[in-house]
């Protein structure tokens, strides 16, 4: 149960490694003159100084195509065009449809994977730039839970600091009750821009900061108690976020930079240990190789201050450790802003140094491009502040309603209500996913709410349509499952073919931590489908071609539920 193009990898690499005497390469790829073509006798030819057009026909001869292909055709300088036969891809389908997992197998061998995504900070708004590291993140986990590994979601959030001084002492002024009804109607902004006001004009109150930042680090009880009451009013607000995008982070996925306050002395001992640490002007750094700043000197990591204090990048390196040492993490994915790049780099090479982090241990950095304005500058609000993420989704939402009403005005306001979140939702988060996360995009509502063209409603609506085919039949789609599928015509074909690919398409999204190789998929197979749809009559066809649509019909729905389940994008039955 696999992409076609996969069965005939696995069954030539016999046929190729007794040709060469050696493994090799039987290179095969999608072609516009067949279903597919077999590449790898041309290299293999010269390799074996043999004629490749006759290697060609060899690969051919060895039969071990016969039962999977109606023509074979040996072309150009040595290539084999592949026909697929109709009865290998319906027995395909067949087997798709009778597995809940439609064709995708599960990781062997499974992982434990930590994904770090998200970010946000306390007493801080989650704005618009929170949004890629959150849904690439989640899209992530999605993918590898379902592939059977075992992930572990770690949203490492801003909760320490010096800033908690004042922000502490700020809650005390203003009175929890009255802090926790400002914070859980999202003002967090308001109440960090208040109590940053305060600190910069009343020598008292940052006398009072100071003092409570000394106490924080002490651990004192009074102080750690408000301290987590800050961090709960914020969580809870948090989670209203995580909760309206549809994402799967709770408050149990929560690894704040405090986590790793304790840890940070062992960390730093075990540097000393193995003499890594040494002094730079007072402070006390590690040096990494490969690693310059601005003028070409060499760029330590600074791990100790001169004030003796330890730095957010001691944080990282004791949470790696902890990650290594207690989850007993196989790969950890750190989905952070390209920004961070050298910062990552250079905490992983120092664990690497140390001895923390190696093979077949992993650490990896999916970096991300950022969210734009029309003008391609840093997407903003009229007031020139950061986008809230609420009110960027709540847009969403409220243009999706006024774009379904118009298109479906017969639909009841509860009804398209939730439709209006499943589309609105699930444009801005598909408008992110599509593009390569290394790229920036620029948010355009107008175009990431169409119904046409490569967008999350357009693959949405195509899901729809199919549970419209059966309403309208008034025939459940579970019933269509254990039909035959007939492959007769050319768009029956195409969308076989597209969907038999998933189990490829999901790879390709892992092998370089890329959901937007599974948006291309989903948009294919929704335009496959509408191709199909318009050109192969369901309904109005005769049995048993009409059962046959509606399973093909139904056994697509399913392929993109799912894919689109990956993405963290929901598949309304009606749009």
């Amino acid at each position: 149960m696999s992409d076609p193009l996969v069965t005939l990898t696995r069954l030539l690499q016999p046929v190729f490694a007794d040709l060469s005497g050696a493994p090799a390469d039987p290179t095969v790829r999608p072609s516009d003159r067949a279903d597919a073509q077999i590449n790898g006798a041309l290299p293999l030819a010269k390799r074996l100084d043999a004629n490749p057009r006759e290697l060609a026909q060899r690969i051919i001869d060895s039969g071990v195509l016969d039962d999977v292909a109606a023509e074979l055709e040996v072309a150009g300088p040595g290539f084999v065009n592949v026909t697929f036969s109709d009865e290998f891809l319906a027995a395909q389908l067949g087997e798709v449809a009778s597995d809940e997992r439609v064709g995708v197998a599960t990781a062997e061998p499974s992982k434990t994977i930590v994904v770090d995504y998200s970010h946000p900070n306390v007493a801080k708004e989650m704005h618009v730039g929170h949004l890629r590291s959150t849904v690439i993140g989640d899209s992530l986990v999605r993918t590898l839970a379902f592939l059977g590994h075992d992930v572990i979601r770690e949203n490492h959030i801003g909760d320490w600091g010096r800033p908690f001084g004042m922000l502490i002492e700020h809650l005390l002024d203003l009175g929890e009750d009255v802090a926790a009804v400002g914070l859980s109607q999202g003002d967090l902004d308001g109440f960090y821009k208040q109590a940053n006001a305060k600190f910069n004009d009343d020598e008292a109150f940052q006398a009072r900061a100071r003092e409570r930042v000394v106490l924080l680090q002490a651990e004192d009880p009074d102080t750690m108690v408000l301290w987590r009451r800050l961090v709960e009013m914020s969580a809870a607000y948090f989670n209203q976020v995580y909760t309206k995008l549809g994402v799967l982070l709770t408050d149990d996925d929560l690894a704040g930079e405090s986590k790793y306050q304790s840890l940070m002395e062992g960390v730093y001992s075990r540097l000393e240990e193995r003499d890594l640490v040494r002094e730079d002007d007072g402070a006390m750094v590690v040096d990494v190789d490969g690693f310059t700043n601005r003028d070409g000197d060499p760029l330590p990591m600074i791990v100790k201050s001169r004030t003796g204090a330890f730095m957010y990048a001691t944080s990282d390196l004791a949470c790696v450790v902890d990650r290594v040492e207690r989850l007993h993490a196989d790969l950890m994915l750190y989905v952070v802003g390209s920004p961070q790049a050298q910062h990552l780099q250079m905490v992983f090479a120092v664990c690497e140094k140390a001895g923390w982090l190696a093979p077949p241990v992993e650490a990896v950095h999916a970096g991300f491009g950022s969210v734009l304005g029309e003008d391609r500058k840093m997407l903003r609000s009229r007031a020139g502040a950061a986008v809230k993420l609420v009110d960027l989704l709540d847009e969403a939402v409220e243009r999706a309603d006024a774009a379904i009403a118009e298109k479906n005005p017969d639909m009841s306001d509860d009804e398209r209500a939730l439709v209006a979140r499943m589309v609105g939702i699930g444009a801005i988060k598909y408008a992110d996913l599509s593009t390569d996360r290394v790229k920036d995009y620029v948010l355009d509502f107008d175009r990431m709410l169409a119904f046409e063209g490569n967008t999350g409603p357009y693959c949405q609506y195509a899901h729809a349509r199919i549970n419209r085919v059966f309403a309208k039949a008034g025939i459940d789609r579970a019933s269509a499952r254990s039909t035959p599928i007939q492959i007769v015509e050319e768009q029956e074909k195409a969308l076989a073919m597209q969907i038999l690919a998933f189990p490829t398409a999901i790879d390709s999204v892992l092998d370089q931590w890329q959901p937007h190789k599974l948006c291309t998929y989903v948009y294919d197979l929704a335009s496959a489908f509408s191709s199909f749809y318009e050109h192969c009559p369901i309904l109005p066809s005769d049995e048993p071609v009409r059962s046959s649509r509606l399973a093909l019909a139904d056994l697509t729905a399913r392929v993109l539920e799912r894919a689109l389940g990956l993405l963290g994008i929901d598949a309304p039955e009606q749009m």
